[in-house]
């Protein structure tokens, strides 16, 4: 039996190591660090840090695992799987030359100019005072900025006017309100329309479409508030399905990944593009390395196929081999619960009570994000967003509700969670 290895410790390495834990081929998974929910379904390794490769290439060797899942961007885009192909370790994600497309926005923007992939008009600043002085000279509004580093998903800012533009270019560039993240900027034209989420597995050569998404990045209903890591997402995403998901393999996803290859980057892993639906068409919001959070949360349910055989065949080079992937036909919706004040302060450490309960509803699984056990066995709130609890349903609306059920059932100190996740589509 195979033995697997998820890097990271959110809701997204939750639902991954669930789903590597239901194939026929998996024996036993391992997850560093983990948190209190993924310990139920993989032996946690929490002295193992996300960042520390030397210790997690040592695990690897010494335990024989026969393939590594990277759950978050920051190891990629650092090297990590460089560094385990370099010591022959099986490993799924692209590598640091290919992170570089959730690494740098620049770098993603050049990209999709070359190869003329529809996306947002744009300009790149490292000079303060340049971007200062085009805010100044700017006609219109709103407008987009964004840090072009990793910034926890946390750094775009919509400025609907140039008092408020000219404010965030300060403290993105003068004051580093995300570090090293903002000493280069990208101020590009404000998109209309509605976003969503389309995945895809690769092997540099081969794509394999998962289920379309929508994700819910803004704290508050009503898409209001400063944008988060995510507040809940629903699967699949009606506005991007039929001709629609055609033309964005085809527009998108496939010039892309010809780029990539034109330009020497073998790119194994997962090609996410973030996208708004325009009168247009689809235009790129955004590209990541990785498996989406929570959109994994909402599309790993309804995978049939086995994930294992996907990912490993993704990073041994050989996904042509594989029949399309199955996926149940009913939606999912999950719904983030928070720690009060996230995304900014907030306090951990909170008594937990009720995820027994919600996990007890059929077709309703609860994913920990920041969870920790207790000495009692009890769980503790440790981390902004604490939980996704997501529902199958026989349509949205059904998803909806008995996801919403389950957080019901669900109770700590602050806790915070949208009320409208799915609004629009519902």
């Amino acid at each position: 039996m195979k033995k697997v290895l998820v890097i990271g410790g959110g809701g997204r390495e939750h639902a991954l190591c669930v789903a590597l834990a239901r194939s026929p081929q998996v024996g036993q998974v391992f997850c560093a660090p983990g948190n209190g929910g993924i310990a139920s379904v993989a032996e946690c390794l929490p002295e193992l840090l996300v960042g520390d490769f030397d210790r997690l290439a040592a695990f690897a060797a010494e335990n024989e695992i026969d393939l590594t899942v990277v759950g978050p961007e920051n190891p990629l885009v650092d090297g990590i799987v460089d560094y385990f192909r370099e010591r022959g370790l099986a490993i799924f994600g692209p590598d640091a030359k290919g992170a570089q497309l959730e690494g740098s926005k620049a770098f993603a923007k050049d990209l999709m100019a070359r190869h003329n992939v529809p996306t947002a008009a744009y300009h790149v600043f490292d000079d303060f005072d340049e971007a200062h002085a085009h805010l100044q000279n700017l006609e219109y509004f709103p407008i987009v900025l964004k840090a072009d580093g990793l910034a926890a998903g946390k750094g775009v800012v919509v400025c609907e006017d140039r008092e408020t533009a000219l404010q965030t270019i300060t403290e993105m560039m003068a004051e580093r309100r995300f570090g090293e993240a903002s000493a280069r900027v990208v101020i590009e034209e404000f998109l209309r329309g509605e976003e969503a989420s389309v995945h895809a597995v690769t092997d540099g050569k081969t794509l394999m479409i998962f289920p379309t998404s929508q994700d819910h990045k803004a704290i508050h209903e009503g898409d209001k508030g400063p944008n988060t890591g995510g507040m809940g997402a629903y699967s699949p995403a009606p506005i991007a399905e039929g001709a629609m998901l055609d033309k964005v393999v085809r527009d998108v996803l496939v010039p892309v990944l010809n780029g990539l290859h034109t330009d020497g980057i073998e790119y194994r892993g997962v090609l996410y593009a973030g996208l708004m639906i325009t009168k247009g068409g689809p235009r790129v919001v955004e590209f990541n390395a990785r498996f989406g959070d929570p959109e994994t949360e909402v599309m790993l349910p309804r995978l049939k196929s086995d994930l294992y055989e996907i990912l490993f065949t993704a990073a041994t080079g050989r996904l042509a081999d594989l029949d399309p992937p199955e996926f149940d036909e009913r939606p999912c919706m999950g719904v983030v619960m928070a720690s009060q004040g996230y995304p900014g302060e907030y306090q951990s450490g909170k008594p937990m009570f009720g995820t027994e309960d919600a996990d007890a509803l059929a077709d309703v699984t609860v994913y920990h994000a920041g969870t920790r056990l207790r000495d009692d066995g009890g769980l503790s709130t440790a981390g902004g967003r604490v939980l996704c609890v997501t529902a199958l349903g026989d349509d949205l609306q059904g998803a909806r509700d008995r996801a919403y059920e389950g957080v019901s059932r669900i109770r700590w100190e602050g806790a915070y969670y949208r009320t409208d996740i799915g609004h629009r589509v519902l």
